[in-house]
């Protein structure tokens, strides 16, 4: 799951143009939008995109659970896991 989150990170990073941030710099519990990461919908967009490139999932615009499933990196992960093993 580490690892798996260390991929995280780095297409938050590279798909969102984060060039003073690293990924050691991401904390895995913290918000990505808001007082956290501070990203905001446009950002969620690209990001879904570049998750769905990276990892085959799909997030949907009608899915009341994106909001839970973008919360953090951990939240990210763990979805991405959960897709991956059905």
């Amino acid at each position: 799951m580490d690892e798996l989150k260390k991929e995280i990170k780095e297409v938050i990073i590279s798909s969102l143009d984060l060039e003073d941030v690293k990924a050691e710099d991401i904390v895995d519990s913290q918000p990505l939008f808001g007082e956290g990461l501070g990203l905001d919908s446009i950002d969620a967009l690209e990001l879904g995109v570049a998750l769905k490139k990276k990892f085959g999932v799909k997030f949907s615009s009608e899915n009341a659970d994106n909001k839970k499933h973008f919360a953090s990196v951990d939240a990210l992960a763990e979805y991405i896991a959960a897709e991956r093993a059905k």
